[in-house]
């Protein structure tokens, strides 16, 4: 019987192409809505996902679960181990007055994000770079604290690639901007928990109108990373009442760099075109 969360997404998700259609439907629920799952009746649940109420009796004993209620603690764990709410770190960050302590955990704190991040990101940062090159036109997107990390990866993929879009939702345009995405295409979605509404959003298109899908994120089961076709994951630690972007930042250039590295010359060419205009229309101080 699996114990957590994470370790039962994986084996729904090696099962699943084996499960009949009705484990299927259940199935696809849990993983897809399991804040419901944990705060909703086994009645609740097999009416949203439109199966009969034994059906998820026997996916939970199909699963090693003795049955539903066995089944749905892993869901109410999952809950209450939410991240701290900023307001709770903010708190603990007016209280501490050691300026001097506070400056080396936050040295530790991304010397561990950074080390931890690179260490677990070897193979997949070029399994998707590879992706994303194959596709006509990638698209990406980041929101709130993450758009920075979206547009860094913009700004440096455009300098060598034009096929290059932010997807930003401004003036709520998001459901406009999101129709232009198409299959065969390539998304980037960059959040962490709490996950923006936008991110998942972008990442659902995505998968529904044919898209690739690479994730940047801090959950393998986070819900942009449950369907994409690469997950980049980056640790956030930090001594400060919000979640350090510096591994996330890390991963941006990361991939911009293999991007570079894999288009060869025709990439340096046409970042020596961009240096140049640059340079000649005055973006630059002399």
């Amino acid at each position: 019987m699996t114990a957590s969360f994470e370790e039962l997404v994986v084996s729904i998700r090696a099962r699943f192409p084996d499960l009949s259609p009705q484990f299927q439907a259940g199935a696809a629920f849990l993983l897809d809505n399991p804040d419901e799952v944990a705060v909703s009746s086994m009645r609740k649940v097999a009416e949203r996902a439109r199966v009969q109420p034994a059906a998820l009796v026997r996916l939970s004993q199909l699963l090693g679960f003795p049955g539903w209620n066995e089944l749905r603690k892993i869901f109410i764990s999952r809950l209450r181990t939410r991240p701290e709410p900023l307001s709770s770190k903010a708190r603990t960050l007016v209280k501490g007055g050691n300026h001097a302590a506070f400056a080396h955990d936050m040295e530790v704190a991304q010397q561990h994000n950074l080390a931890t991040t690179f260490a677990q990101n070897g193979a997949r940062i070029v399994n998707a770079a590879r992706l994303l090159r194959k596709a006509p036109h990638v698209h990406i997107g980041g929101f709130r604290s993450c758009f920075p990390i979206a547009f860094s990866l913009l700004y440096g993929y455009r300098l060598f690639r034009s096929s290059v879009s932010l997807v930003s939702g401004e003036a709520g345009t998001l459901e406009m901007q999101l129709r232009s995405i198409a299959k065969g295409h390539a998304a980037v979605v960059i959040s962490f928990a709490p996950y923006s509404r936008e991110a998942a959003r972008v990442a659902e298109v995505a998968r529904e109108q044919g898209s690739m899908l690479v994730a940047i994120t801090d959950s393998a089961v986070s819900p942009i990373a449950l369907n994409a076709d690469e997950v980049l994951l980056f640790t956030h630690d930090s001594p400060s009442f919000f979640p350090s972007l510096v591994a996330a930042s890390a991963i941006a250039e990361w991939l911009v760099a293999h991007l570079l590295a894999l288009e060869g010359n025709t990439a340096v060419r046409h970042l020596s075109e961009a240096e140049e205009v640059l340079h000649a229309k005055g973006a630059y101080v002399s």
